[in-house]
């Protein structure tokens, strides 16, 4: 491939990539903070706004990681990533590696949770895992545990959604079976 060619399909690849970040950055709605102020953080708005804002970042990395076609992508969106994070305006001066830590941190532990199928299931310990970053290490009615769960598989969804429209969607066969040139996908 020319350099040329290669540089071109670059940008093209970092222009998606910021437009996919920009849809995981999106501010939590008002009221999955209330609730989460309310459920989680013991009244701290502020604590249940980045744990919702650290959860969509996270789940849109893995989103990335998962669902993409290309396997470039998910490196492409987490350095697109990392450099909104360097000019958000939301991350306080000398502050920055303190958010990469935390990001990093919920970004193994919601991991581990999509890969959970113990017990009631990967949604369940999503929930779970949002309401232990908020601060609730207690046990928690089941309703609680669920709406967790609901706000992030919003996020989950969106992602990939996201994903799609910034990077395309596979095209199988028709007949729709996944089958693709003998390869199961």
């Amino acid at each position: 491939m020319s350099f040329w060619r290669r540089w071109v399909e670059d940008r093209s690849l970092g222009a998606k990539a910021d437009q996919f970040v920009a849809s995981i950055v999106a501010e939590p709605d008002d009221a999955d903070v209330r609730w989460l102020a309310a459920n989680g953080t013991g009244g701290d708005v502020d604590h249940a706004r980045w744990e919702l804002r650290y959860a969509r970042r996270a789940l849109g990395l893995h989103t990335a990681r998962r669902d993409a076609l290309d396997d470039r992508t998910a490196s492409v969106v987490a350095r697109a990533l990392s450099e909104y994070l360097a000019r958000d305006p939301a991350v306080a001066a000398g502050k920055l590696r303190v958010v990469e830590r935390q990001l990093n941190e919920r970004l193994r532990a919601y991991g581990e949770a999509l890969g959970n199928r113990e017990g009631a299931g990967a949604g369940w310990h999503l929930g779970r895992t949002l309401l232990e970053f908020a601060g609730r290490r207690d046990a928690l009615p089941t309703e609680v545990v669920l709406r967790g769960s609901e706000v992030l598989a919003g996020y989950l969804g969106a992602a990939n959604e996201a994903l799609r429209k910034s990077f395309g969607s596979a095209n199988l066969p028709e007949g729709g079976d996944g089958v693709r040139s003998g390869i199961v996908n």
